[in-house]
């Protein structure tokens, strides 16, 4: 059954890239989705799948079958649908049309594999019983979308969920499943360091909050070298740092954003702790005050090993070539929040090819594409996967 799937997809090639460049051309930021939003619908209404909104911007699709074997299963795909704030820099023809604005991590071809998904199963719809549920996920990038998801009730009574990702490290042709522990948890945090102004020749009238920001940026990027273990993984990284007026004026406001990545919950409040108390003691020292704000992006992703070994399976069948060995990876996905109700599976399609320049370069890049041969693989993956657990659901 699953070569007669993987086929049926690359038979429908010109379908998912059609989709998939019209996803890439028009990209659209977190939970500022609607136009792809309605992409997907009008593709769903074609199909005859039912669907609903969840939130403004998130599309749940359901379709249920009538087999020949009574069954309840019920299992989810999802697929992420945002895009990035990254000029691109590829030069295709099917480049992005909105400045600023890219599809730099893959998710126009994710969407495009589960519409892709969507129609293969519709197809073979008499061939299985049960229920499908199509998660098309706003927000991933900015640690939303998920939780409306749940909270909408998307999970209940799912017996299974199952996701994929680009992988530029991987050759068309693979697919990565690894077991347990695939990405970290993801925490960002904001540090607002609230001074008092004076001019440059007179210090001593203000509180410098610049100086008190930099001295801060310094000083936690001694906490992962001095105060964590060597041997489990943590990142701490600054990304922003908005200072000052003028040239001639001590800074009265400063503010900094930054992310941690960790793999344990203990370590992951540690570095909240650490991190807010050299907050208050950096900042107290130049005369300032500073207030952390702790915005949780998403858990840890565990994938089940159980249902790691039913896709593998599959895409044995498929004929991928499956590699279960894949380094930990500190970047996070929060369909991690799904996989924490629900036993499931988050695999990497391989896009790499060495004919394609582009694909040389990692995710969230602005010369970042990917091979559009893996399309069919995904497609197929999502859907063998759904039949595999539904034929076997009781």
């Amino acid at each position: 059954m699953e070569q007669v799937l993987l086929k049926e997809a690359q038979q429908n090639k010109n379908y998912l890239v059609t989709l998939r460049r019209a996803f890439h051309q028009s990209p659209e930021l977190a939970n500022q989705e609607y136009m792809t939003a309605i992409r997907i619908e009008q593709e769903l209404d074609k199909l005859n799948i039912s669907h609903k909104r969840v939130g403004e911007t998130g599309v749940l699709g359901v379709l249920t079958a009538d087999g020949p074997k009574p069954s309840s299963g019920i299992v989810a795909l999802r697929a992420d649908i945002d895009a990035l704030p990254i000029q691109e820099e590829t030069g295709t023809t099917y480049a992005s049309k909105t400045d600023g604005v890219m599809h730099a991590c893959g998710h126009d071809a994710h969407t495009a594999c589960l519409l892709g998904a969507a129609k293969l199963l519709r197809k073979h719809s008499g061939e299985w019983s049960g229920e499908v549920r199509f998660l098309f996920q706003p927000a991933e990038e900015t640690g939303g979308g998920a939780k409306d998801f749940i909270d909408a009730g998307a999970l209940q009574n799912v017996e299974r969920v199952f996701s994929l990702h680009v992988a530029p490290d991987l050759p068309v042709g693979t697919v990565g499943i690894k077991p347990g522990l695939n990405n970290a948890a993801v925490d960002h945090f904001r540090i607002m360091i609230h001074g008092r102004a004076a001019h440059v020749s007179t210090p001593q009238l203000g509180a410098d909050a610049l100086y008190a920001a930099s001295q801060l940026v310094v000083a936690i990027q001694g906490i992962v070298a001095r105060r964590t273990s060597p041997v489990e993984p943590v990142v701490l990284g600054v990304g922003k740092l908005q200072a000052g007026t003028t040239y001639n004026a001590v800074a009265e406001y400063a503010a900094l954003e930054g992310t941690t990545r960790t793999i344990s919950r203990r370590v992951c409040l540690e570095m909240q702790e650490r991190i807010d108390e050299a907050a208050r003691h950096i900042a107290s020292i130049s005369g300032a005050e500073a207030n952390v704000i702790w915005t949780d992006v998403c858990s840890a992703l565990v994938n089940e090993p159980c249902v790691c070994q039913e896709a593998a399976e599959v895409g044995a069948a498929l004929g991928l070539k499956v590699i279960d060995q894949r380094p930990l990876s500190l970047g996070g996905d929060n369909f991690a929040e799904y996989l924490r109700v629900v036993p499931g599976c988050y695999a990497y399609l391989g896009t790499a090819n060495g004919k394609l320049p582009a694909t040389h370069f990692g995710v969230h890049n602005g010369h970042f594409d990917l091979d559009e041969e893996a399309l069919p693989y995904g497609s197929a993956l999502y859907t063998a996967c759904a039949l595999k657990w539904l034929k076997n659901s009781h």
